[in-house]
């Protein structure tokens, strides 16, 4: 089956009890037992819900994943997936990912004994020198938040694997169906749900999917001990989204690529960072690996003074965090979603005080380049 009949139908099936066609919100915390040990498949809300397991049937088809689970938000799904790591053994880390991702590392896993390492993975040269004989792990996000470099993963993930090392990559900046991951050899594929599988800036969540039984029986055991759980609600809200996911993407990355080509011809901006320009350093690699380049820009505007200038002078786009909704979001990177990375590391991945960040959503794209252009002059 194609990819869209995938996203509407699987996970989908009518309501075995009334015939309903949309999978009802189960808003239960537990279920009635017919005798002592006896159920129907489902004890207690924390462990099972049927929203939630229709969901995570639905993303788990869509990544070419045998199994998937869904988490509260994209960094306890990245949490659980770090549980698969004890004290002593080391990550090698992206060196340009999710702020959020580096402040678990970081500020939290560091004290109890991971050790960890960034790289930058879209060298394998850097990358394989980054190994240490305890590397249990390699996470990587390509396109990368927010400068978009690209990273091979089937490269990445047969220099891994020759080591002995699981590869887990976030798949969040171009969903499942731009870039399957699994299919290139990766282990692990973590979402942020938030954003462009839910796509309407309504639900906070998390999403694991993986082919490896013994993983998954892990991941799984980690959900329902430390209970980070998608709630019915917002699995009915995703579950919802993932429908329109192939038709929202399209919009996404036919606007994206007219807006980044404007901005590139734009005298008030010093560079853009977009996979899908041919002055990408891997756009090359980004044609082969993604079917799309989506919606997320990247742009310099030289100073703090001109990116603050652009985003309080936006009327259309919205200034806040997140991404993947279908209203168009903008979004200054040092100071909101990687405020916790170093400064000087900042500046060293290109993430300077002049960046900004825009999701672009799916309104008329001649309006987002007026408000753009308006914003920019």
């Amino acid at each position: 089956m194609g990819f869209s009949t995938i996203a509407i139908h699987a996970g989908n099936e009518p309501d075995i009890a009334t015939g309903a066609v949309s999978v009802p919100i189960y808003q239960t915390s537990t279920y009635a037992q017919d005798a002592l040990g006896k159920h129907k498949g489902y004890e207690y809300a924390r462990t099972q819900n049927p929203t939630r397991a229709a969901l995570e049937k639905n993303i788990a088809a869509l990544e070419n994943a045998k199994f998937g689970y869904a988490f509260a938000s994209g960094m306890s799904a990245i949490d659980a997936v770090l549980k698969l790591v004890k004290a002593g053994e080391h990550v090698i880390l992206g060196d340009n990912t999710y702020g959020g991702t580096y402040r678990l590392f970081n500020r939290i896993l560091s004290n109890y004994g991971v050790e960890f390492d960034l790289a930058d993975t879209t060298d394998a040269a850097n990358l394989e020198s980054a190994f240490r004989p305890n590397t249990k792990m390699v996470f990587v996000e390509t396109p990368t938040n927010p400068v978009m470099t690209v990273t091979d993963l089937q490269a990445v993930s047969d220099l891994a694997h020759g080591r002995g090392a699981t590869v887990v990559c976030d798949n969040t900046f171009m969903s499942p169906y731009f870039q399957q991951p699994i299919n290139f050899g990766v282990d692990i594929v973590v979402h942020s749900t938030t954003k462009y599988l839910n796509g309407h800036s309504d639900s906070v969540g998390g999403f694991v999917a993986l082919n490896d039984e013994t993983d998954a029986e892990w991941i799984k055991f980690v959900q329902n001990g430390i209970g980070a759980i998608l709630s019915p609600f917002d699995s009915f809200l995703v579950l919802r989204g993932t429908k329109t996911l192939a038709v929202r993407m399209e919009a996404h990355d036919k606007n994206g690529r007219i807006v980044a080509n404007f901005l590139a011809e734009h005298p008030g901006v010093k560079k853009v960072y977009y996979p899908g320009l041919v002055s990408h350093p891997q756009h090359e690699l980004a044609k082969r690996q993604q079917t799309g380049f989506g919606g997320m820009v990247a742009f310099e505007t030289g100073s703090l003074d001109n990116a603050k200038k652009v985003l309080e002078g936006v009327k259309l786009c919205t200034l806040g965090e997140s991404l993947g909704g279908v209203e168009s979001l903008i979004s200054h990177p040092a100071t909101m979603t990687h405020a916790s990375v170093p400064a000087e590391t900042r500046e060293k991945l290109g993430i300077t005080d002049g960046l900004v960040r825009i999701s672009v959503g799916i309104e008329d794209v001649e309006d987002i380049i007026e408000d753009l252009d308006q914003a920019l002059s």
